[in-house]
């Protein structure tokens, strides 16, 4: 018995080391590594394929001249940069070709011939690795093919100042209004936030048209404010970095707690369960225009389920016992009392 455990052993142990030795000299494995890559790339494109930003001005000046503003544009002359960056070839490859054929498309990397995912896979070459886009793969506009570029320009597009005098959702703020002609949009979006994302959201415009709402349409809030764009792990795409309401609790932090008396309801389900987060048509932008008939959902023959029942001599065909914040005013938590009174 001793001797076929042993030999049970060798063989198991055996069978490890060559599949160990498979994978790491597997030609997936060696691709996949950074060194790899790098020499492929090395191999690829020569250093005299490169004709630099400048060449490209010839033609495109328009759009030399709004990249020349960007970021992207001022990379150049970054130090941390340096030697990892092309200007425009940096998108784009090698341009040589490109200018001894006269301007063939077929010898530069043009995004109009590629596919929504390999745009995005070219933006997160630079554009990985950060809180704000580790997720993007795992959301919702990767997989439903929206690219990077349909919502950014990555030569940034030209808004001039005078459109930029006032904080609304229609136009934009200059750093120093008077002393530029031209500015390029927050984060070289296409256009300004509101508008980008209705464009496709625009069962969401209804929302905010409501007679109350966030503040969106006015510029005082934004979309990515609360969600995130480039994808997440919460439904909607919203920042949750600590639970499902973080993105509430930024600016109404009074109802966090925790409270010696929660309620339950605020604290399990959170803020969406009594509230309409884009608009409705009360002040407190509730689910039910009336607060007694939000109330009633739970407070009402649900007893068994733990939840107290309305009392009897609450009589809810008088005024007096119709409006529960009255005197249950402390509806998101309480210190002092469990019944939720001042």
């Amino acid at each position: 018995m001793r001797a076929s455990t042993w030999i049970k052993a060798g063989l198991v142990g055996g069978w490890a080391v060559c599949g160990l030795l498979a994978v790491g000299w597997s030609p997936l494995s060696k691709a996949a590594t950074p060194d790899k890559a790098k020499a492929v790339d090395a191999e690829k494109y020569k250093a005299e394929d490169y004709v630099g930003s400048e060449s490209c001005k010839a033609c495109h000046d328009q759009q030399f001249a709004n990249f020349s503003r960007t970021k992207h544009g001022k990379l150049a002359a970054s130090h941390s940069w340096k030697g990892e960056t092309q200007g425009c070839e940096t998108c784009h490859g090698p341009g040589k070709l490109h200018v001894e054929g006269g301007g063939d498309k077929s010898k530069i990397v043009s995004f109009t011939s590629l596919s929504p995912k390999q745009v995005s896979e070219t933006c997160l070459q630079c554009h990985a690795g950060k809180e704000e886009h580790n997720n993007y793969k795992r959301g919702e506009h990767y997989r439903n093919d929206v690219a990077c570029t349909s919502c950014h320009s990555p030569h940034g597009e030209v808004v001039f100042a005078a459109s930029a005098t006032q904080p609304s959702s229609e136009r934009y703020l200059a750093r120093k209004v008077s002393e530029a002609n031209v500015t390029t949009p927050l984060k070289m979006l296409r256009s300004n936030e509101p508008q980008l994302c209705l464009q496709c959201h625009s069962e969401m415009k209804a929302q905010f048209s409501m007679p109350f709402h966030h503040r969106v349409p006015e510029g005082a809030v934004k979309c990515s404010d609360c969600h995130n764009p480039h994808g997440g792990f919460d439904l909607k795409q919203t920042r949750a970095a600590t639970g499902a309401d973080a993105g509430c609790l930024k600016c109404h932090a009074e109802k966090q707690g925790p409270f010696v008396f929660e309620h339950v309801p605020a604290k399990v389900e959170g803020c969406t369960i009594c509230h309409s987060p884009h608009g409705a048509n009360n002040p407190k932008l509730l689910k039910r225009n009336e607060i007694r008939q939000l109330c009633l959902e739970c407070h009402s023959n649900t007893a068994d389920v733990g939840v107290p029942n309305t009392p009897s001599f609450h009589n809810l065909a008088t005024p007096r016992f119709q409006n529960c914040t009255v005197c249950h005013s402390k509806i998101h938590g309480s210190n002092v009392n469990q019944f939720f009174f001042r």
